[in-house]
């Protein structure tokens, strides 16, 4: 049962873990889907105008089905974009994947700090032991002061 002290984490034993993803309202395969269904609709109608005369329709239905096609991959290899931070123990691990590229830092629970950027719309910025990541690209501007507290408010222990 998820800790009503925490809004953005879950609680699972003695780890604490947020899951910061984009938000997608359609999933890769739904997009596959809904890709396939145009190409037969597309296709379909283009075929029908080259039996008629008009020879040009086709190779422009291609054209566009090749750049909605191209469109499509960029949204859904960005789909499953995302960041996971966990707290086990002493330890804080931070996973940024961006388009099936995955970035991991650990940090010491005693030497991470957690500060805002240098506006109040940018980054979160965990830094320690040398290395700096910049979290909550996937919380609205507003919320990303709340979501430092809490990290800050965990690695305390409260």
């Amino acid at each position: 049962m998820p800790n009503p002290v925490f809004r953005f984490a879950t609680v699972q034993d003695q780890s604490i873990h947020w899951f910061l993803k984009r938000n997608c309202s359609v999933t890769p395969a739904q997009l596959g889907w809904l890709y396939a269904s145009l190409c037969v609709v597309s296709l379909s109608i283009g075929v029908f105008f080259w039996f008629h005369g008009a020879v040009l329709v086709l190779p422009f239905a291609w054209l566009e089905l090749a750049a909605v096609g191209i469109a499509f991959l960029v949204y859904a290899r960005h789909a499953s974009d995302g960041e996971r931070i966990s707290l086990q123990g002493r330890q804080l691990v931070v996973e940024l994947e961006s388009a099936g590229h995955l970035q991991r830092a650990e940090f010491n629970r005693d030497w991470v700090r957690v500060e805002p950027g240098g506006s109040g719309r940018s980054l979160i910025e965990l830094s320690g032991q040398g290395r700096r990541v910049n979290v909550g690209r996937y919380v609205r501007p507003e919320l990303r002061p709340a979501l430092a507290q809490e990290i800050r408010r965990a690695l305390r222990g409260a």
